[in-house]
């Protein structure tokens, strides 16, 4: 997701000034993905120099507000139309690091991959926890909504990369098995 569409959906609820939206963009994501202030307030100036916000006066604080406008709400139905493309996955730093782990002297790239096992392992205990305690009542607002996707969503993606370390441990198994050298007879 860019922080550009995820403002212009906060956006869409009404006129807002950065901070605001900076917590409430936390908030819908479960605070799994921080903001910056700067960012958000230099993703407003390219929103406004793009036609897609207005600032649309001040708040009683003197704080600026920005609007979406015609164009922003036609972005972000787009947005919202349109599916999250896949063609060119983005980089995947683990995977990086086992494929030059498996070339490189003196690495154990089973303990590499044992490492990030329990790393993983501990963070889906945690994500769990939090959904557990996530379901103990009933969601009232839309963040708690989003809040429990953004859960479970993180809860899928290390039940995943747990099989694809189970993967990579069984595969170097093999390949270890098949490389090694017999003795000669």
């Amino acid at each position: 997701m860019s922080i550009r569409h995820g403002l212009l959906a906060l956006l869409e609820h009404g006129p807002r000034y950065g901070s605001r939206l900076r917590t409430e963009f936390e908030a819908r994501t479960g605070g799994t993905w921080p903001l910056n202030i700067g960012q958000v307030y230099t993703t407003l100036g390219r929103l406004e120099r793009d036609g897609m916000v207005a600032q649309d006066g001040q708040d009683e604080a003197g704080r600026a507000l920005y609007a979406l406008t015609q164009a922003g709400r036609d972005e972000l139905r787009a947005w919202f139309a349109a599916p999250v493309e896949r063609a060119s996955p983005p980089r995947d730093e683990l995977a990086i690091k086992l494929a030059l782990a498996v070339g490189a002297p003196g690495v154990d790239v089973r303990a590499v991959v044992e490492a990030q096992r329990r790393h993983v392992a501990d963070a889906l205990h945690e994500y769990v926890r939090q959904r557990a305690q996530a379901l103990s009542r009933t969601p009232e607002h839309p963040d708690e909504v989003a809040r429990l996707l953004v859960l479970e969503q993180l809860i899928c993606h290390a039940e995943a990369e747990i099989r694809w370390l189970d993967h990579c441990e069984a595969r170097l198994l093999r390949l270890i098995t098949v490389t090694r050298p017999r003795p000669e007879d």
